[in-house]
């Protein structure tokens, strides 16, 4: 079997038309904020980018990039080289969470402050590291075509190629983590009893579905794309990008059993050099449960604000990872863990994946 290492490319740019503005000064306001690309990009830009640039007259310029690595990667150069272009980046709430984020980010604590009394926002809503724009989940999907009668719907059963025949699909992040959880609970461990991770029995198990495993992507769009074009019948996919897939007419099925629930955060860049249009974008996205109900509708996620829930028919609402069928067979990471351990992390995933 042919296995694709798929890579990311670098980020796009796009403007987003904003509303006639009175005055010059308010014309020349922008901010700038790097997120990923494809239907994600889209979703933001249609339910919060686009409102926020109606609504103030600030002009929002997008960059869309291939994946978290990349971003860092981008922050970091732009801060040593002093000519830093970007305001907001997005972040996995475990690598927000990381020493090394404060190297990249501004301390909005202050900001945050504002939204204390606020008992509709979720907690950690608003914090130092950045703000939450969602919850999602990775989790198993099948091709139902391929799998007329059930594809694999627990971890244990997506290692199973004999009994759920087929290629497999499974990220190819350097942290490992996103690899490591679905193989500990495939080999027996329950999803409220991965950390602390047991890194050898992981990639032990990691082992035996190599070899059926046609596809390593490292940005969602990847994914996506793996999928239409068939290049697997079972794998690992991000829940935000299976509506659009949907939309399309795939035969997509997918089970929560195990799902790894994740924050997206949107931190403020060091230096920003539109740091206080920046906040405006992050508080309109807090102060307004319209956007992110309309969001959360399109991406299958959940929301910072529980306000929002009004906003979301009963059946996304049910595939949410915070319904309760949902929130019993769910996996969090241990972010305090991971980031502690991640160096050892990336170097036993590049020995592993070079082998």
């Amino acid at each position: 079997m042919k296995t694709k290492f798929s890579l990311g490319v670098l980020g796009l740019v796009s403007v987003l038309m904003c509303a006639p503005v009175t005055s010059a000064a308010a014309e020349s306001r922008e901010v700038v904020l790097a997120i990923d690309g494809g239907a994600y990009e889209r979703v933001m830009r249609e339910n919060w980018l686009k409102p926020f640039a109606q609504a103030t007259g600030i002009k929002v310029v997008v960059v869309s990039t291939a994946n978290p690595n990349e971003r860092r990667a981008q922050v970091q150069a732009m801060e040593k080289s002093g000519n830093v272009t970007w305001d907001i980046f997005a972040e996995s709430d475990v690598d927000a969470d990381s020493p090394s984020h404060s190297e990249r980010a501004a301390n909005i604590d202050e900001f945050c402050k504002q939204f204390t009394s606020r008992s509709d926002l979720l907690p950690g809503a608003c914090k130092a590291s950045g703000v939450l724009a969602v919850r999602g989940m990775g989790a198993i999907v099948y091709n139902k075509e391929h799998f007329p009668n059930g594809g694999p719907t627990t971890w244990k059963e997506f290692w199973d190629t004999k009994a759920f025949p087929g290629v497999r699909a499974m990220p190819a992040r350097t942290d490992a983590w996103r690899q490591l959880m679905p193989a500990l609970m495939a080999d027996g461990a329950s999803a409220n009893a991965i950390f602390p991770m047991d890194v050898d029995r992981g990639f032990r198990k990691l082992d035996e579905l190599r070899p059926h495993v046609g596809l390593w992507w490292t940005t969602s769009d990847q994914a996506v794309q793996g999928f239409r074009n068939g290049d697997y019948d079972a794998g690992f996919m991000w829940m935000v990008l299976v509506p659009g897939l949907i939309k399309e007419g795939q035969p997509i099925a997918w089970s929560y059993n195990g799902a790894i629930v994740v924050g997206d955060r949107y931190a403020v860049v060091k230096n920003a050099p539109h740091k206080a249009e920046a906040l405006e974008l992050l508080k309109f996205l807090l102060d307004t449960p319209t956007v992110q109900g309309k969001i959360c509708e399109a991406l299958f996620c959940t929301p910072p604000s529980t306000d929002a829930l009004a906003y979301i028919s009963e059946e996304a609402r049910a595939i949410m990872p915070s319904a309760e069928q949902v929130k019993s067979v769910m996996a969090t990471p241990d972010g305090a863990w991971l980031n502690t351990n991640q160096p050892m992390l990336v170097e036993r995933w590049n020995k592993w994946i070079q082998k």
